[in-house]
């Protein structure tokens, strides 16, 4: 388990200062979708899918 948050938490630090940087190059994005399969794969996926679920039920909701 630490081992992956120690992952995890790495690819985070690069993400972030690959969008930073405002330059995106084919590294950058494989560096982020390495971080995609890492949550997901991570205790923390089903927290996030909660999330998101919820985001987008309170977004649907929305009348403009």
């Amino acid at each position: 388990m630490a081992i992956s948050i120690s992952v995890v938490l790495l690819l985070v630090i690069l993400a972030v200062v690959f969008v930073r940087n405002g330059a995106l190059k084919v590294s950058h994005a494989v560096v982020c979708m390495l971080l995609g399969f890492c949550l997901a794969s991570s205790s923390m996926a089903p927290t996030i899918h909660n999330g998101l679920t919820a985001t987008a039920d309170i977004v649907s909701t929305l009348r403009p």
